[in-house]
């Protein structure tokens, strides 16, 4: 294939499972030899992967007047009003793109058919199945907005999921669309070859000499963590469960899911403490037995605890604490896919995950991990299962689990199969006019301009 010049657009560069996606595509369509640049309305140095930051890849920030929330609510709205501030941008730049490649909003899509590009929508879930309907008022509030998902959705060139698991969900969501294409994720490896640097003085303040339980997930409810407190409870205190992921101090949810996740594991008489990110400016926002980490190490060993948070850990805290995890707990249910069971794999650590969603197509049950019910006397009886495991029979699961990975879900597995289906898309025209993608652009102004004067005014 000819080399191509690619746009990604996603709304916020930050830490996470999609954000990671994001990344592995630009590396992945990069090391093609195509010419990648991301696009972007938030991202924080401080809070990002390093190739976002070090020059590997081309981000450029997009800013927009548009705010993420109004009075931390209608953030559907906000988001969606963004989106045509990024999208706008693309459309407007002097590069001639071949391909635009949309995660997330697919609210975006239209108002990129003025790129004259091809566009690839990569579907992580169905975002109208993820959002509340219980009430009349969520519902007549959302209703516009899964119209706009739906109509916009169908207006991308080629849709790809994530899994089988979401493959199914999108048929029965949108039945008039075409079968999507699953891509699952990739997994750089070559990331996770680095050994920690022990010389951090963010690596000191993580050692214990209990076994360590290892949660990685954003701080948000929908991930259920609180299982993994519920379930490292049932068991000895000779275990330390390490609860680390993403953690912005400007999303409500992250610093409230934090405080909650540490009472609850207090109610449960449980000891904890919060590593505090070395570079936060919101220290006020986090659970008051949090511990700065030091400048240089220090020699005093901290007391042991049954419950250790590490907000918006590093990539070198990541290592270590893959290196030194006996067992990755992975909490959440139906989850679309997840990449947490994959670094885990890799790192050859087995993996107790929920039976259901994604995890079905990652972790092979008894081989590389165990997926059991969603509750805390199963979980903690696979984490047992996994802690009781003879060194030969440990070691066995992680070799399998790190050869599955490196076969199935590598870079490079990942760079072909996108490659691929961008080569197919390419075969043809793209499939909607421009005068379509005014039309939808119109409709999509005008609701959330309307949506927006209400919430303000009334």
């Amino acid at each position: 294939m000819q080399p191509l010049n690619i746009a990604i657009v996603h709304p916020n560069l930050g830490i996470g499972g999609a954000e990671r996606l994001v990344v592995d595509t630009a590396l992945a369509l990069q090391s093609r030899g195509h010419r990648v640049h991301i696009y972007t309305l938030h991202h924080d140095a401080s809070h990002s992967f390093a190739e976002t930051r070090d020059g590997t890849l081309d981000v450029r920030v997009v800013s927009s007047w548009f705010p993420t929330s109004v009075f931390g609510r209608m953030r559907i709205l906000c988001t969606t009003l963004q989106a045509q501030s990024l999208a706008r941008r693309v459309a407007g730049d002097h590069t001639q793109y071949d391909v635009v490649f949309v995660d997330i909003v697919s609210a975006a899509i239209p108002l990129l058919k003025y790129a004259q590009a091809h566009i690839l929508f990569y579907c992580h879930f169905p975002d109208l199945l993820l959002a509340p309907h219980s009430t009349l008022a969520q519902r007549v509030y959302r209703a516009p907005f899964d119209l706009i998902e739906r109509m916009t959705t169908g207006e991308a060139d080629r849709v790809v999921v994530n899994s089988r698991f979401t493959q199914e969900t999108f048929r029965r969501v949108f039945p008039t669309l075409p079968m999507p294409r699953v891509v699952h994720p990739a997994l750089n490896c070559a990331a996770y070859d680095t050994l920690p640097r022990m010389e951090d003085p963010a690596i000191h303040v993580l050692r214990t000499p209990r076994r360590v339980v290892l949660s990685i997930n954003r701080f948000e409810r929908k991930k259920a963590v609180a299982l993994a407190i519920d379930a490292v409870a049932q068991l000895p205190r000779d275990v330390c469960l390490v609860v680390a992921g993403g953690w912005d101090p400007l999303v409500p949810e992250n610093t409230e899911h934090l405080i909650e996740l540490n009472a609850h594991a207090r109610a449960l008489g449980l000891s904890t403490r919060t590593i505090a990110p070395r570079s936060s400016d919101a220290l006020a926002l986090l659970p008051l037995d949090h511990y700065r980490v030091p400048t240089f190490i220090d020699s005093d060993v901290l007391p042991d605890v049954d419950v250790l948070f590490v907000p918006s850990f590093t990539e070198n805290q990541r290592s270590y604490l893959l290196s030194t995890a006996r067992c990755v707990v992975y909490t959440p249910a139906n989850e679309h896919l997840g990449i947490v069971p994959l670094e885990a794999m890799y790192s050859r650590v087995p993996v107790v995950a929920a039976d259901s969603g994604g995890p079905r197509e990652t972790v092979v049950h008894a081989k590389s991990g165990y997926l059991c019910e969603h509750n805390a006397a199963d979980f903690a009886d696979a984490i047992s299962r996994v802690l009781a495991a003879p060194d030969a029979q440990w070691r066995e699961m992680g070799a399998y689990g790190r050869e599955r990975v490196i076969q199935h879900f590598s870079l490079d597995a990942y760079a072909q199969n996108i490659e691929a289906v961008i080569s197919d898309m390419l075969e043809t025209p793209t499939s909607v006019s421009a005068v379509m993608g005014i039309l939808l652009t119109l409709f999509i102004v005008c609701t959330s301009a309307t949506l927006y004067l209400c919430a303000t005014y009334l």
